[in-house]
């Protein structure tokens, strides 16, 4: 018999809720792990992920660490259109291209900034800021005649991009700059089952 997906994560960390986000975007049933920073370092969700990192999920025994990694893993499985993580070449090709930027200047830039102002993490204030702006200007720019960032419908990079764009004022980044983002952010939160991830406290 099969059980509902587990969950492991935080509702402040922007990794786990691009996952939670498209569990939900899938209709998917799961069930909630909420694993603090000292439950990651237990043997038993070490097991699971040896670099000790969220998110990562228990689908009935079939375990998947890494944000990304999660997203496509579910869109293969479950998503029979495949509209989510599409089949053809050039299309997946941009998919990938934009989880690659999730992975890179959006995680050292608008993530890291925020994961300082936030957490009081010890960063490089000024370079994550300057990552963060280099960003927006080309993701405003690439946004201009497009309402999704791969391909003409919403798939698993604008999933994977959402999070820690929306937080990005938690980490001093204004997005006021950048209408284009703006709207492609709202057109996000307007997808059937959107749910927000919680704002870090002041």
């Amino acid at each position: 018999m099969n059980q509902q997906i587990r969950l492991y994560g935080g509702k402040l960390s922007g990794h786990s809720h691009r996952v939670e986000l498209f569990l939900r975007l899938l209709d998917l049933p799961f069930e909630f792990a909420a694993t603090p920073p000292p439950d990651r370092k237990t043997p038993t969700f070490l097991a699971m992920n040896a670099f000790g990192e969220i998110p990562v999920i228990d689908d009935n025994g079939i375990i998947i660490a890494d944000s990304n990694a999660i997203l496509v893993y579910l869109a293969t499985r479950y998503d029979a259109s495949r509209t989510w993580l599409p089949v053809e070449a050039v299309e997946l090709a941009q998919v990938q291209r934009w989880l690659s930027v999730a992975a890179g200047p959006l995680a050292f830039g608008p993530a890291t900034a925020r994961l300082g102002a936030v957490f009081g993490r010890s960063i490089d204030r000024e370079r994550s800021s300057e990552i963060a702006d280099r960003l927006f200007k080309v993701m405003n720019e690439h946004l201009a005649q497009r309402e999704f960032v791969a391909t003409d419908v919403p798939t698993v990079a604008d999933v994977a991009c959402y999070s820690y764009t929306r937080a990005a004022p938690e980490g001093g980044v204004a997005l006021q700059p950048y209408p284009n983002i703006v709207r492609w952010l709202e057109r996000i939160e307007a997808l059937p089952r959107f749910e927000p991830m919680p704002p870090a406290p002041r």
